[in-house]
């Protein structure tokens, strides 16, 4: 049950059953054939996917997701990127996994050849999409760029995989991703913030995986800001010390009152809103740090003069990268928090449309629905 023996598999099929976005919003199940693992790949078998709200993006707009150098509307392409699930065979020369091992995945591996792959900023692969024939630089993004878990089984590099422990859910277990997501966010603002203070605007999945990670590495005080009441509850179980709530509270305010009139250290920007980088700008101390980990859906204005007067370092993220997922896992492994609060709605693969649903119109206020494949 190694490299050495791949012969030894799990029953597979020849065909599997896949969603495949055709038209903008036009999800279609079908067959699909199981796809073969090459060289340093497994096959998956996919035994649960969450929604993120970048799925929702590309089934309605495309991007993020580019598909044989462009749209990946009808290509036969197979969205979905927060899965796990269980290896089943291996392709040439793994001998890092073994089948029947349960897995959670990253979203990107880099085409390993490129500056940023080679500075191990992989998802920020300069050979990102190129993966298609007379374009072949080895780059992959599951869900993005080759297709992704909506689907009972996905070919995956080792590279983007991490061990889900036995006493991991396989609806918890998707949320790895997320909170790798969060990581890398952290890392990229310094990752040393036990005792500084930090400020997470948002509380969508992502910004509840910051304060989560946030305060389980550390950071004093976490202060969550957002819209709505039962989400700001949440915050305050995964480890928020303070929350805000903006309709009711101005947030730039409220922050100085906290610190003592100087700022945050850090602020996890994970709310996408018009102005929330000006926000931020106010909220941050001189000499603060500013990450960017959502996609505002029109340009904005900002005050640029403000960060150099300030001398305020400004990130922005893509993905889950430098590991972070490896370091997230180990989080929940040990049981920093309780990922599974977030957690709210469960569907079988047949109904992943009524699933988007419930995500798109946050009905009965859903946050992470999972989709259950095997």
């Amino acid at each position: 049950m190694n490299g050495a023996s791949p012969a030894k598999s799990l029953t597979v099929p020849q065909t599997m059953k896949a969603w495949v976005l055709d038209d903008p919003e036009k999800l279609r199940l079908t067959e699909k054939p199981v796809p073969e693992p090459g060289p340093a790949e497994v096959l998956v078998r996919v035994d649960a996917v969450s929604i993120c709200g970048t799925d929702v993006e590309i089934i309605t707009k495309g991007l993020p997701a580019i598909v044989r150098g462009g749209s990946p509307f009808n290509k036969n392409f197979t969205p979905g990127h927060e899965y796990m699930g269980t290896i089943v065979k291996l392709g040439a020369g793994v001998d890092e996994y073994k089948i029947g091992d349960r897995v959670a995945v990253e979203i990107h591996a880099g085409c390993g050849r490129c500056e940023r792959c080679r500075q191990g900023m992989y998802t920020s692969c300069l050979n990102y999409g190129l993966n298609y024939e007379g374009h072949s630089k080895g780059h992959r993004a599951n869900g993005f760029t080759t297709d992704g878990g909506f689907a009972q089984y996905a070919v995956n590099h080792i590279n983007t995989l991490v061990h889900v422990s036995p006493e991991m859910s396989d609806a918890e277990a998707t949320l790895i991703v997320t909170a790798g997501t969060a990581m890398y966010g952290l890392d990229v603002l310094g990752g040393l913030i036990a005792g500084e203070s930090l400020v997470v605007t948002g509380p969508g999945p992502i910004g509840l995986m910051g304060v989560a990670v946030g305060k389980a590495l550390g950071a004093e005080p976490v202060i969550l800001t957002g819209t709505r009441d039962s989400r700001l509850n949440l915050g305050l179980k995964l480890g928020a010390d303070h929350v805000v709530n903006i309709n009711k509270d101005n947030a730039v305010e409220a922050v100085k009152r906290i610190t003592h009139g100087r700022g945050a250290n850090y602020v996890l920007e994970c709310s996408g809103a018009p102005n929330a980088l000006n926000e931020a700008m106010d909220m941050t101390q001189r000499g603060g740090r500013i990450c960017l980990a959502a996609f505002p859906h029109e340009p904005t204005l900002v005050d640029l003069a403000k960060i150099v007067r300030n001398n305020i370092y400004l990130y922005g993220i893509r993905g889950e990268g430098k590991s972070a997922t490896h370091r997230a896992a180990a989080m929940m492994n040990q049981k920093k928090f309780d990922a599974k609060l977030m957690h709210t709605h469960t569907f079988p693969l047949e109904e992943l449309p009524t699933a988007f649903r419930y995500v798109r119109e946050r009905i009965e206020d859903a946050i992470k629905v999972v989709v259950k494949v095997s």
